[in-house]
């Protein structure tokens, strides 16, 4: 529907779950990451009662964005409202529903309701609202079905580590190292080539071909989110062929020796793909540890290099 360039639209796909359990899904904004592909990372700002502020780091149409929104939760009625309080140009505003309804014991149907705004009423803003929208809550609502489908067999595929380096310096320092990706491939032995997008401070898009033991290269892209100082949380977009999803961070602890920094990766496997990279022998275990293993030995080697640059600052 649209009125003086107003519209409202909605999407819905019905879900083989239990609606309780895929309205707690939804509730619990920590999993967005793994469960929809344009989440990058989520913070809660405010929690109180059935009323919480978020903020939201998303891709829209290949494009960086974050917003902070407003929700209310209604667990009894498995309904969720959200609206952002200042939305990213060319939205104006933006909000809508989830509505989560049993269909049986084991089925429901969910839907996602939006309301939106462009500036000004521009028409060709609104169109790529329209289009970022739909598309969205496409893959949302996929995602969703799929992982809460899938629940009980994609604990099995999910590999979750992380590596600390203690470094004597100062955390700006080792912070400054992993900001500046640009400058990786001059200061990192794995990786072959970098490009990196900032044109929003504290968002950036990374592409990257690294380098692994064998010599060969892949190539990945990722969207982060960068707190000076403190931490980096990144979501990668373009993945190699033995994961379908990947998010991590870089964390900066300061103690009394200098810093601990801790690199975390979170993996889901792509089983499709495994005999085809490690053969026709190998199995999701050998699968898991080799995941491991490289992305492993490259973060360490990451925070080697920083450490090194960390510690001849002082």
């Amino acid at each position: 529907m649209t009125e003086s360039g107003h519209r409202e639209v909605e999407h819905e796909i019905t879900v083989d779950a239990p609606a309780a359990d895929v309205y707690r899904l939804i509730a619990e904004v920590v999993n967005w990451p793994r469960i929809f592909p344009p989440t990058v990372f989520v913070d809660h700002v405010e929690r109180g009662g059935n009323t919480e502020r978020i903020r939201i780091w998303a891709t829209a149409n290949g494009e960086a964005k974050n917003w902070t929104s407003r929700r209310v939760l209604d667990p009894e009625k498995l309904r969720i409202e959200f609206r952002q309080e200042v939305s990213t140009p060319p939205v104006a505003a933006m909000g809508g529903t989830w509505l989560i309804e049993s269909i049986s014991a084991t089925q429901s149907r969910v839907r996602l309701l939006h309301d939106y705004r462009a500036i000004d009423d521009d028409p060709d803003s609104l169109a790529w609202i329209d289009q970022a929208v739909d598309r969205n809550s496409r893959s949302e609502l996929a995602a969703l079905k799929k992982n809460v489908e899938l629940a009980t067999g994609a604990d099995e595929l999910y590999l979750a580590f992380e590596d600390t380096v203690q470094i004597n310096g100062s955390a700006k320092d080792v912070y400054d190292f992993l900001n500046e990706a640009q400058l990786w491939k001059e200061r990192l032995a794995h990786v072959a080539r970098v490009e990196l997008t900032e044109d929003t401070p504290g968002l950036q898009i990374l592409e990257m071909d690294t380098r692994t033991k064998d010599g060969s290269t892949h190539t990945t892209k990722s969207v982060r989110v960068c707190f000076p100082d403190s931490r980096i949380v990144y979501k990668q977009i373009t993945l190699p062929a033995l994961m379908t999803l990947h998010t991590g961070y870089w964390k900066l602890e300061e103690n009394a020796d200098g810093v601990a920094a801790t690199s975390q990766h979170a993996v889901i496997i792509n089983t499709e793909n495994i005999t085809r990279i490690l053969g026709e022998d190998a199995d999701l275990a050998q699968a898991k540890a080799f995941v491991k293993n490289a992305l492993s030995t490259n973060s360490t080697a990451t925070l080697g290099y920083a450490k090194a640059y960390a510690e001849g600052k002082r």
